[in-house]
């Protein structure tokens, strides 16, 4: 959404290569289910939603940011619409629903739980028809190119392990986040990390690495891919139940149900944790006492999805668990897009605003797609970089053979588990020290990969998780506190005094933080 907003405003004023390592519609934009949050009743709404963000992050989001974000979101939004994204209406208004931590309902969604195959669809035909704008689909960036501490160019591995360089007057990276880090996820096969890491690589900063959301509710069977169920489902309704049939958010947060998503995971995993250290006991969602509205063609995604299980939401009760969803952190930028690094912007999931916190409310991550991928652009504009000559690049990769290729998915496994028992939702020291190590035997098994010349598109996107969980890793040992998506078990309270600030991971020891 953050790139292809920006694409179509660049295309105004000169030529765009849009990159993707897959068509253009694979994306964490495509699988958002829930909608997307604008306020769009005046000053008072807008308000509003900016308190209800300020409140879910925590006593981390960076107010500036925010108040740009509900600020412009409507006008970015009714934009949208006029180019084409359909969204659901009744009697020729617009259908609101509400989700957690919200104070009223303001989500917009699309054919009930698809709005953000909705709005990558219409976002994509709109951009298709600039004829300034290029797609260079299953194509996958190896790195960005740095001259004179300035980024002027990419390296692209295209499906037929062809390398090229292509020079810019500026690179806008939109990559989305980095689910995949996790061996619980709710994104898509993609979503490695791979932004954040070409620009830690190339030497721009990030910020507040440790804040990983956890989406609450995710289908949890035997079997089954870990499934989002919307948080819509909750806005219309749900309750949890325990293993013995009771409601218990009650005990963790008076908005029950519908607390801010940290709350609401950490209840969940502390629900469905045992007395004994293997035991698991089952938290089920539970919409079954729904019956004001059409639970099918309310969620149909949802509903096509759970039928293949002989899964019903109004029958049924739907096993549920939380898995990484959103990276609240990211390339640290300004208002506007700009890194730290010249020549190099940044705008949605991997970017670092601030306007999240230490936990996004549900539904800001579209809009701040829509939002900062215009104002990105539009730096990239004003600040009217010239075009640098790259040198052409000389090493082409030798593919990995089978062997390798098996070897590298064990590496890749073996990352994910370890980032998921050690870094999850509940962290403490030992635990986190641990995945240190063992994110180092990763990154070890990877760079003597590396050193046989080997690449391609797999072992770029397992480097790029290993940075990424690297990162994550540091800042989270580093904040000796809890706040939002992170819990410390070892300091289980939040310390404004010490940590009222953004973490900033340099690749360097120690992490810092900082005051915005």
């Amino acid at each position: 959404m953050a790139g292809l907003r920006a694409a179509v405003e660049l295309a105004r004023h000169g030529d765009v290569l849009v990159v993707t390592k897959q068509s253009v519609a694979e994306s964490n934009t495509h699988y958002a289910q829930g909608g997307i949050a604008v306020a769009m009743e005046g000053d008072r709404d807008v308000a509003l939603h900016l308190e209800d963000t300020i409140n879910a992050g925590d006593g981390l989001v960076y107010h500036p940011a925010a108040q740009v974000l509900v600020a412009e979101g409507p006008v970015r939004v009714a934009e949208l619409m006029e180019w084409g994204a359909n969204f659901d209406t009744e009697a020729g208004e617009l259908l609101r629903t509400r989700e957690g931590a919200h104070s009223l309902p303001r989500i917009l969604h699309a054919n009930g739980d698809a709005t953000g195959a909705e709005i990558s669809r219409s976002l994509a035909a709109f951009a298709r028809v600039h004829k300034r704008i290029r797609f260079a689909e299953w194509t996958t960036v190896t790195a960005l190119v740095v001259t004179d501490g300035r980024v002027i160019a990419a390296d692209l591995l295209d499906r037929h392990h062809h390398l090229q360089r292509i020079g810019a007057r500026a690179v806008l990276v939109a990559a989305g986040g980095a689910g995949q880090t996790y061996s619980d996820t709710t994104n898509p096969t993609v979503a490695t990390g791979d932004g954040i890491a070409l620009a830690g690589q190339a030497g721009a900063v990030l910020a507040d690495m440790e804040f990983y959301q956890f989406h609450p509710t995710v289908l949890s069977l035997a079997g089954a891919p870990r499934f989002l169920l919307s948080e819509a489902l909750r806005g219309e309704g749900a309750y949890l139940l325990n293993d013995r049939g009771e409601r218990f958010m009650e005990l963790y947060h008076p908005l029950l149900e519908l607390a801010p998503r940290d709350v609401v995971a950490r209840a969940i995993t502390r629900e469905g944790t045992g007395a004994a250290p293997d035991e698991t006991r089952v938290v089920h969602l539970d919409m079954r006492h729904v019956k004001n509205i059409d639970l099918h063609r309310r969620f149909p995604g949802i509903s096509t999805f759970l039928a293949q299980y002989s899964l019903d939401l109004a029958r049924d009760l739907i096993p549920v668990r939380p898995a990484a969803h959103y990276l609240m952190g990211g390339i640290r930028t300004d208002l506007f897009g700009h890194t730290t690094l010249p020549g190099l912007y940044a705008a949605g999931e991997a970017a670092c605003t601030g306007v999240h916190g230490a936990n996004r409310l549900a539904s800001n991550s579209l809009l701040e797609g829509l939002v900062f991928g215009a104002r990105a652009a539009q730096s990239m504009l004003d600040d009217g970089l010239s075009l640098v000559p790259a040198a052409e690049t000389e090493i082409v990769p030798e593919p990995l053979t089978a062997q390798e290729g098996a070897h590298l998915e064990e590496i890749i496994a073996k990352l994910q588990a370890s980032m998921w028992a050690y870094a999850g939702l509940l962290r403490e020291e030992y635990a986190l020290r641990q995945g240190i190590a063992a994110q180092e035997a990763c990154a070890a098994a990877l760079t003597r990969l590396a050193r046989k010349g080997k690449g391609g598109r797999r072992l770029a996107e397992a480097q790029a998780m290993s940075h990424v969980a690297r990162a994550i890793l540091h800042s989270a040992l580093a904040r000796t506190e809890s706040r939002g998506a992170h819990f410390r078990n070892d300091f289980p309270h939040r310390n404004d005094q010490n940590f009222q600030k953004h973490s900033i991971y340099t690749g360097r020891e120690p992490v810092t933080f900082e005051t915005w």
